[in-house]
């Protein structure tokens, strides 16, 4: 609500509370930060603030959210290239250095890695999980979805078990009461 001095001027009201801790370099800093692998709650310590605080800063300064965003996927884009890299194979020149009765050697070599079967597995289920699931899916889920055909086998003392009514002691079935 806005009040007015003697000059006729609406004077806005300030906001009630403690100023905020966010700087706008802490913009480029958080995204330095995420590409060293820090979580947003080691963000947040290294702040001095609460992770609430932090998470409010991603709302409230759209510079510091796209930041964050722009490091994390920077180093996630990196750790996917090297997963890739494993899952397939690779090679890479590299030198073996020896000493024999003190001579030197340096021998330039070609060392191979070999496809990694179970970075291959954890690719292929987080980019086709449809179809690299561990229990594949016996009904299926949405527009496909099929019934899943369920058995029940009654035998006949179950079936007379359930369709005789249950007598007290000492009635006789059939009489009335």
């Amino acid at each position: 609500m806005a009040t007015k001095p003697a000059q006729g001027k609406p004077v806005a009201k300030q906001a009630g509370g403690r100023p905020s801790k966010y700087k706008p370099e802490y913009a480029d800093q958080a995204k330095k930060l995420c590409m060293l692998g820090m979580t947003d709650k080691e963000m947040a310590s290294f702040f001095g603030v609460a992770e609430s605080t932090f998470n409010l800063w991603k709302t409230a300064h759209p510079e510091f959210s796209e930041s964050l965003k722009g490091g994390k996927d920077l180093v996630d884009a990196e750790v996917a290239a090297k997963l890739y890299h494993r899952a397939m194979g690779y090679e890479h020149e590299d030198v073996h250095v020896s000493n024999y009765q003190g001579v030197i050697t340096v021998t330039p070599l070609v060392k191979h890695y070999p496809p990694d079967t179970t970075a291959a597995i954890f690719w292929l289920k987080n980019r086709q999980p449809q179809r690299w699931r561990d229990k594949p899916d016996e009904g299926g889920e949405g527009e496909n979805a099929q019934p899943v055909p369920v058995k029940i086998q009654v035998t006949v003392k179950d079936a007379r078990k359930h369709a005789e009514p249950e007598h007290s002691a000492g009635s006789v079935p059939g009489a009335a009461s």
